[in-house]
Order: C-alpha cells, then structure tokens, then sequence
C-alpha cells in the first residue's frame, strides 16, 4: 500500500479530461438542465440486488450490476479507476458505519478484470490521522491483502478546480491529485440515515473527496457555505462518476455516526448518482424531492421521479423498510406519514 501526500509527490500534469480547466464549462454551470442531458439521461438506470453477504459473490454482482446498467467494460481498460468509500470515523465496534471491506475488494477485483488501474482514496470527515481510520475499519488489511493503492485524500496535493454548480458563494474546489487524475471515481457510500440531511448516500459520499488540509474537520468550510448546496457543486464538478453502495448492513436513527445497525443485504449499482440516491430513499420510506441536496440536483445531474429511472435486477418496491428517522422538526417532513421517528 502506498499513500500520497503534499511532500512526497510534485506538481500533477495537466488532466486529460479537460473538464478542469476549461472556463466554457465553468460559464455553463447556470445552465442545469442541459448539463443533465449532457452527462446523465443515458445512464440513469439503478441496479439493485438482494440476499447479498458480505462473504458472498460481491464480484459477480458488482460486476452484473455494471453490465446491467450499460456500464461498458471496454471503456475503462487503461483508464484510471479511484474508489472512494466510507470512512468517516471507522470503530470496529460499529462496521455498520463504514463501507465494508469486503465490497471495496470486490469492486477492485471487477475494476481490475477489464484491465483498469485501480486506487483506492478517501479524506475522512472526522478523523484527521487516515492511517488510524483504515486500521479501525479493516481496510488496511484489506489493501493489503489485495495490493490496492491508498491516496489519503486529505493532504494529497491539490489543485483549484472551477465550481460549475455555483448553488454555494464558493467559487472553485480543491480537489486532490488522485481525484484530478481518475478518468472514473466511484462513490463507494454506505446506505445511512443522516441527522442533518435526512440521509446520506452516493453524492454526500463525495465530500470526502474535498481535502480535510483545506476544508478543516468536519469539512467545516462545506458546511458553512450549506451542505445541500456544496454536496450539489461537487457533484457538478467532480467529472465522470458512478456508485456502488454497501446497503448489506446499513444505518437508521442518529445516523451518520451514532446510528444503530439495520440489515439490509442489499447491494446497488448505477452510472447516475442522483437517481441511485432516490432509490435508495424509496427504499428506505423516504420522499427523494425533500432531502435537500436531491432536490437541487433534480433534472440537473439526474432524475427523482420514478418514471425516469430504469429499474434493473430488484424492484425496490418489496424492498421497502421504512428507516427509523431521528425525531426532529427539520426530517418530520421526509416522509408523507409522521411514523417510524427516534427520540
């Protein structure tokens, strides 16, 4: 395992996407709706799978999951893959919190299969020492055992990309080397209630690819300047996405943090964040148009409605079980009746 910092790596070369630094696009972030055409209408298909165990056939259902969503296998041979899970303040007593290991193998071993090069990356949110996180999460025993590569996002060199959103006052984001240099990053989230936000899934998963050495802890620069609308900005910024989600052992209540477990045995794939995220939102017995970020990035970067969405492997319907909300006036509203809160 290697791990990257400000001092040891020099100035990154210019990207090959050209998604950084061209001032047309950043000109262009107003202009939603057609950003959505442009980037998401074709890919937002999510694929769902149920009976998934952490010991089971994570490869193959990864890799159906891809297939099933027009995820075209030729293309990433050669390219640069970073996945990006969860890891915002790893305890072994809770495993429910993190993204699993087992899930950030598998998604290696599919990356790798059509010949893509594979990082594993992440800035945790709460935890300043990454080392100590991926050894409280198992992922270090995980990369090693798979010889993935680690970019410790937080304190990786940066470079100041236009804010193509601009739903925030911020005018530019950092993004660290590894995520400037990726031709795929992929959010890597854990299925969760959130206090805040109501719940959090594949574009909250994205702040922590914001550098804790820049943004301070919790990210607190994101915070204030509205989380909905920096979860939105980054999410236009970013450059080309997909997720896969650990919804087998998931998070309800007090989430994201001090939740309590709640097992799902599910594992989702699609190519449009936003319309995985709504998703998982049915799924869980929430309205999608009222957590806040999902509705600003509504027709912008992907569908909430239903009829937008092309169900792939499970419908999410049977699999609906409602997540226990924290009882607070601000998530009251997230679901049409005022059942299934947590004092």
């Amino acid at each position: 395992m290697s791990q990257s910092n400000d001092s040891t790596h020099p100035a990154t070369k210019q990207d090959r996407r050209g998604f950084l630094v061209s001032g047309a696009v950043v000109a262009a972030g107003a202009a939603g709706v057609a950003y959505w055409n442009r980037r998401s209408r074709p890919n937002a298909s999510v694929f769902i799978a149920r009976n998934q165990k952490y010991d089971g056939e994570l490869v193959r259902t990864i890799r159906e999951g891809m297939i099933a969503c027009e995820f075209d296998p030729a293309w990433v041979s050669g390219k640069r893959v970073l996945l990006k899970p969860n890891l915002v303040e790893p305890s072994r007593l809770a495993p429910h919190m993190t993204t699993h290991p087992a899930m950030i193998q598998a998604a290696a071993e599919v990356f790798r299969g059509w010949n893509a090069e594979v990082t594993v990356g992440e800035g945790p949110g709460h935890v300043r020492d990454t080392e100590q996180a991926l050894l409280d999460s198992g992922v270090m025993e995980a990369l090693h055992d798979a010889k993935l590569s680690f970019a410790d996002l937080n304190y990786q060199q940066v470079r100041s990309v236009g804010n193509v959103g601009r739903a925030c006052a911020l005018k530019h984001f950092y993004f660290p080397q590894a995520v400037i240099e990726a031709d795929l990053i992929v959010s890597m989230p854990k299925m969760k209630t959130h206090h805040w936000m109501g719940m959090t899934g594949a574009m909250k998963n994205l702040y922590g690819v914001i550098p804790g050495c820049k943004y301070g802890w919790p990210k607190n620069v994101l915070h204030f300047n509205g989380i909905p609308q920096t979860v939105f900005d980054i999410n236009s910024s970013v450059g080309r996405t997909m997720t896969i989600v650990d919804g087998i052992d998931c998070m309800e209540g007090d989430g994201p943090i001090l939740g309590t477990k709640k097992s799902m045995g599910l594992v989702l794939v699609g190519q449009n964040l936003t319309a995985v995220d709504s998703t998982l939102c049915r799924i869980m017995d929430i309205l999608p148009e009222r957590i806040p970020y999902l509705a600003l990035a509504a027709d912008k970067l992907g569908p909430l409605s239903e009829s937008e969405i092309m169900q792939r492997g499970e419908s999410w319907r049977p699999l609906v079980d409602p997540f226990l909300l924290l009882d607070r006036d601000h998530l009251r509203g997230l679901r049409e009746a005022k059942t299934h809160f947590v004092t």
